[in-house]
């Protein structure tokens, strides 16, 4: 039986409709992405599935059930933008949080799990990019849930930082806990989820397993070279788009693709082959960047 799942769920507003008829089901376990250009629907999305947002229509069932007090004892949420109490420390906002629930995870242990031993004693804020999130974590397993909302954790800080923190979601993972994640970042979406749906004007376009889905739409390659290298009045193949000011050949032959561009007089000093990724399948699919 699915943890979580979503059926037919729409919300209008005045003169829009953000989500319109999306379905999905999580499994237990399992790390799910909503990924979209902004204005996508998926943020909404997401609301109606932490029973934020009431849907216009559809349902959103917990192990096959409506959503209710059960359900909010049973889940986490670390969104994008929250505001912690000032003059906290770090120690004090965890204890005022889990104040809030029946039942909670082992304090030692969730500070040992956030790394946050060395600034419980800090003020809230005085904390940087990388370690507040680490604290919104925390605060959001406080309760020791099943399942855990992130929406797009990362955003904001360094590489550095970004990487720490998929770390430490997969450290999660492997405890069992189940996660729906929202992102902009197409590394953050292939390393963590078992599975994506990309959302489009408030409907989903695709669903599958990252990889799977990028296989689907693309050759084995691409052939990118700059559009100046092109030789004047070669027309394209069929398997070569200009982006911008590039060309792109899709190729299962690279060795026959290069050879092909030699012997038409391409210009190949900045000819690069690259792996097709979530970013290529998004602007085939969207025609927006992941960041847009």
């Amino acid at each position: 039986m699915a943890l979580i799942e979503a059926r037919s769920l729409e919300k209008r507003f005045p003169g829009v409709t953000a989500v319109d008829g999306i379905s999905f089901a999580v499994e237990p376990g399992q790390c799910f992405g909503l990924l979209g250009p902004n204005g996508a629907g998926k943020t909404t999305t997401l609301e109606m599935l932490e029973a934020i947002q009431e849907p216009s229509a559809g349902e959103v069932l917990f192990r096959g059930r409506p959503l209710g007090q059960a359900f909010r004892q049973s889940i986490g949420i670390q969104f994008q933008a929250t505001s912690l109490q000032d003059f906290q420390t770090v120690g004090e906002s965890l204890r005022m949080f889990a104040s809030l629930y029946k039942r909670t995870a082992d304090h030692e242990e969730l500070i040992r799990l956030c790394n946050l031993s060395e600034i419980m004693d800090r003020d809230t804020r005085k904390l940087s990019g990388g370690q507040r999130q680490r604290l919104l974590l925390a605060i959001a397993l406080v309760n020791d849930p099943e399942l855990v909302f992130l929406d797009e954790p990362t955003t904001g800080l360094d590489p550095q930082a970004r990487r720490n923190f998929w770390s430490l979601i997969e450290t999660i993972r492997a405890r069992g806990k189940t996660i729906l994640l929202t992102t902009h970042y197409m590394e953050e979406a292939e390393r963590l989820c078992d599975e994506i749906a990309i959302v489009d004007h408030g409907r989903i376009i695709a669903r599958g397993a990252p990889q799977t889905l990028v296989r689907e739409h693309f050759a084995a390659a691409i052939v990118r070279l700059p559009a100046s290298a092109w030789p004047h009045g070669s027309p394209l193949p069929s398997r070569a788009e200009r982006r911008d000011n590039q060309i792109e050949l899709h190729s299962d032959d690279v060795p026959g693709t290069l050879e092909y561009l030699e012997g038409i007089g391409a210009g190949l000093t900045a000819l690069r082959v690259d792996r097709p990724s979530l970013e290529d399948l998004f602007l085939k699919l969207t025609g927006h960047s992941l960041r847009a």
